[in-house]
């Protein structure tokens, strides 16, 4: 482990390949690598890219990755994929749709699969940002699944959440506004080359107007043609001065503050679930479930005799 953290550290794209593999696997020996890379993190600027699908977040972020590249940043990407039901990678393959980035040694790009887990987000992922942090990446970008609403838990990872639509939306307009509108701190309407893109900017400025981040933060709606480019330059600064103003008004410390309390409880949450389901109690839970199928049990009456709930 202190070999390949140190490689990690000194930016070895092999050993940060090896490292984020290890860590999914969620073993001893991964807690251990995590714990040693741990104190080299916070320094990257973490953004979180998120939206409806087809909204063209993955040309959109292939677009802010050549962007930082001609700035002289590194940059580390975690796309995050749904699972295959039949090998549980990842489907969607990001890395094919920017592999004319692999080549390039400032950046690293790694899918990962959902494996299930709900908010769009693997459960690897902040440990996957993590690391590429840690080996030195001035930026790391989290493209999320796009699935909806369930996607505010990005917040819980990112600095900066960029929430990407496309005109034409429809009803989908109701799913940014139900469930993204009060994480995301910079607004794209892409394909803004589409009949219909300035009407779309409207809707979310209206809806914005109605809504108050109570951080200071105006939050911009800007228009993308992630296919030539055009409006990234200005995407990119509403990036950089959204994590200007975090830091001026003292509000980043504050974030990954609540970043960190989220995260130890989802760890826990997790081990309690693992305890729950473990061999020595598999066989009475069982038995449980089913005497709630058949109703003879209450859920709650279910869940005490696992875990009781404190009085």
């Amino acid at each position: 482990m202190d070999d390949l953290a140190s490689r990690v550290l000194s930016g070895d794209h092999r050993a940060i390949a090896r490292a984020i593999t290890l860590s999914e696997s969620r073993t001893s020996e991964a807690r251990q690598l995590l714990a040693k890379l741990f104190p080299s993190t916070g320094r990257a600027h973490v953004i979180g890219v998120t939206g409806p699908p087809g909204a063209g977040k993955s040309t959109l972020v292939d677009q802010l990755i050549a962007h930082h590249r001609k700035a002289g940043r590194t940059v580390g990407v975690v796309a995050v994929d749904p699972s295959s039901p039949f090998t549980g990678g990842a489907i969607l393959g990001d890395r094919v749709r920017m592999s004319a980035r692999q080549t390039d040694s400032g950046v690293f790009i790694r899918s990962m699969a959902t494996r299930g887990h709900l908010g769009g987000l693997s459960r690897a992922t902040a440990d996957a940002a993590r690391i590429l942090d840690a080996s030195g990446k001035d930026i790391v970008i989290i493209e999320t699944v796009g699935v909806g609403q369930a996607e505010v838990e990005i917040v819980r990872f990112a600095d900066t959440v960029i929430v990407v639509a496309v005109p034409g939306l429809g009803d989908d307009i109701q799913t940014i506004k139900a469930g993204l509108m009060e994480i995301g701190d910079v607004f794209v309407v892409n394909k803004a080359d589409r009949d219909g893109a300035d009407r779309t900017a409207l809707e979310l400025q209206g809806w914005l107007e109605f809504g108050h981040t109570g951080t200071g933060w105006v939050q911009p709606v800007l228009k993308t043609v992630s296919t030539t480019g055009a409006g990234i330059d200005e995407l990119v600064a509403a990036s950089e001065q959204h994590l200007s103003h975090l830091k001026e008004a003292g509000l980043l410390e504050r974030k990954r503050e609540q970043q960190a309390e989220h995260e130890i409880l989802d760890i826990l949450r997790e081990r309690v679930t693992r305890w729950a389901l473990d061999d020595t109690h598999k066989r009475g839970f069982e038995e449980r479930v089913h005497a709630v199928a058949k109703r003879h049990m209450d859920p709650y009456t279910a869940a005490d005799l696992v875990l009781p709930e404190s009085s």
